[in-house]
């Protein structure tokens, strides 16, 4: 299995055009981070974890030729908006992309989106196969069994998911020993860490490092990052072997 970080920033803080901070100016790429999302690759699929509104430039940017699932983690605009751009897969692939969405998530798709569950159709709407997620309750996507798990965002469930021994956690606040459980023997973890400074609906750096030494996987990624946390290079110096910053473009292979 291939995973590609998409994004691994956030809208959180101050918009990147007025923003003077070192993480804003910095040249290094790995401090351009575009809204969270994930590429997952399996034997047989081509898996999308959100899709915010980024999601047309960071396909681009990755070369990204195939297409066939959609799990959305949320309804959040920051991992919702790009919904439409599945576009030309629809048109070039000659296929309908699943959609995997809780029934809360897919009340918000149907609100923002309309136009793609109106009775009436036009030529070139995006075309999907919805489908309900339950957390708690695995499911698959081809070969792949995904399992799916409840974190809290303060107040918001939010959808975790495991493929396997791979773990991905955005979002998350709180999660329930319940869930924990789900995500036990991970080796390969993703969890967010937002800033160094409290958040009510976020981990802070620190929590997010000790819920990596939690899980205990042999290797964590730190993703949704908003420019607080400060500069990668930085950050990356801090933290043990175990725990490393994502960045847009990073590849990792399972």
């Amino acid at each position: 299995m291939k995973i590609t970080f998409l994004g691994t920033g956030t809208s959180q803080g101050v918009p990147v055009i007025a923003c003077k901070c070192d993480v804003c100016r910095s040249t290094d790429k790995r401090d351009k981070r575009l809204r969270t999302s994930i590429l997952i690759e399996t034997a047989d699929k081509t898996i999308v974890v959100d899709s915010g509104p980024d999601f047309r430039y960071q396909l681009l940017r990755e070369k990204v030729e195939d297409l066939d699932a959609v799990l959305f983690t949320h309804e959040h605009k920051d991992h919702i908006a790009g919904l439409d751009d599945i576009r030309p897969f629809n048109y070039l692939l000659h296929k309908v992309i699943d959609v995997y969405a809780t029934e809360r998530v897919q009340t918000s798709l149907k609100r923002e989106f309309y136009y793609i569950f109106a009775e009436k159709k036009y030529h070139g709407l995006p075309q999907i196969n919805l489908h309900t997620v339950t957390n708690g309750e695995d499911f698959k996507i081809g070969e792949t069994t995904v399992t799916p798990f409840e974190v809290m965002h303060h107040l918001l469930p939010i959808s975790g998911y495991r493929i396997g021994d791979f773990t991905y956690i955005t979002d998350a606040k709180t999660v329930s020993e319940e869930s924990f459980a789900k995500i036990k023997g991970t080796k390969t973890l993703v969890i967010n860490a937002l800033q160094n400074e409290a958040h009510i609906s976020h981990f802070t750096l620190s929590e997010a490092r000790a819920f990596a030494e939690k899980v205990g996987a042999e290797i964590t990624y730190l993703t949704h990052i908003s420019h607080n946390l400060g500069k990668h290079a930085d950050v990356e110096g801090s933290l043990p072997d175990s725990i490393r910053l994502a960045y847009d473009g990073l590849k990792i292979e399972l």
